[in-house]
């Protein structure tokens, strides 16, 4: 078992604010928080959140208007985020460093890798005796989602891959200005300093059709900060998606149904890394939607849960 901090918190303590539906379960040697929504007996959608965010920008209402309509919804905290296990027992990721041996063309030591994530997903289901489970993953979970579908199609039932990419090299990237922003640590690592920087951070990526307001933006920043807060978890993932690389191999090894959603608005992640993941999984529906951009804003929530419930129904 990795050397960790079992409750999710960065200082050692108990973590401050665990809910009652948190539930915890052991996958791939790892202690994984998740919640559930459904009746256990449905088909079960797998929730796979993206880049250092937690399990709760799953909102209840997307998660419970997905389990209204019949299905087993669990989500989770990918592992190094939230209350799940923090990896503490390797070296930590150096960003400039792993920049450094990537262009010397020399082997890359990092925590873990995506490949490593996809596992952690598959052990889940393996906890809750799961045989099949539909994938939605957004941003890296999307990316995390791909490589589950690809290397365990026995597993899968569909995906669904919300605001990700194919790793393509040639796609086009996110503007400076949303780079520096992006890149750019809080003054300090003070509640009130992380705040301020989620603040500008969101702002530069959110749907601009569907702005967040200040006072909910702020609460839901504020909850995640209160319930974990361990920085060395989004370097660690970083340099994973960085290792990962160009993943179109895989994609073309896809052979359950696939959705694509991505917002046309996606100041983060083009919109062009959404068609050319679509491009190469074979006979995947690309869905775009106008004025969405790299969140998923609760004006929103009805529709994507339209379109993902409509593409399971499909397969089911």
């Amino acid at each position: 078992m990795n050397s960790v901090n079992k409750e999710g918190s960065s200082s050692g303590k108990p973590a401050s604010a665990t809910s009652r539906s948190d539930q915890f379960l052991t996958a791939n040697n790892l202690r994984i928080c998740y919640s559930e929504y459904g009746e256990k007996n449905n088909p079960a959608i797998l929730l796979i959140m993206g880049l250092a965010t937690q399990m709760i920008a799953w909102s209840d209402e997307f998660c419970q208007s997905l389990a209204d309509g019949g299905y087993r919804v669990i989500r989770f905290d990918n592992r190094d985020i939230g209350l799940s296990e923090k990896i503490t027992n390797r070296k930590p990721a150096s960003l400039p460093k792993l920049m450094l041996r990537r262009w010397l063309g020399l082997k890359l030591n990092i925590p873990y890798t995506l490949h490593d994530m996809a596992d952690d997903a598959i052990g889940i289901l393996d906890a809750l005796k799961i045989e099949k489970a539909h994938f939605v993953g957004a941003s890296m979970g999307g990316m995390i989602a791909q490589l589950i579908t690809a290397k365990y199609p026995c597993r899968s039932l569909s995906l669904t891959s919300i605001m990700s990419s194919s790793g393509n090299p040639k796609l086009p990237r996110a503007s400076s200005e949303v780079t520096k922003v992006i890149m750019k640590r809080p003054k300090t690592q003070s509640e009130n300093d992380i705040v301020n920087h989620g603040i500008k951070v969101w702002r530069i990526i959110e749907s601009p059709d569907y702005p967040t307001s200040d006072e909910l933006l702020k609460t839901k920043i504020l909850e995640s900060f209160r319930r974990s807060h361990y920085p060395q978890g989004l370097i660690n993932q970083l340099v994973a998606i960085i290792e990962n690389g160009d993943r179109r191999e895989f994609l073309r090894q896809i052979t359950a149904p696939t959705l694509v959603i991505h917002g046309k608005a996606d100041a983060l992640v083009p919109i062009e890394c959404g068609i050319d993941t679509a491009k190469y999984i074979e006979n995947s529906d690309l869905k775009l939607i106008e004025g969405m951009g790299h969140d998923l804003p609760k004006e929103l929530v009805p529709r994507l849960v339209d379109m993902i419930i409509q593409h399971i129904e499909m397969v089911n």
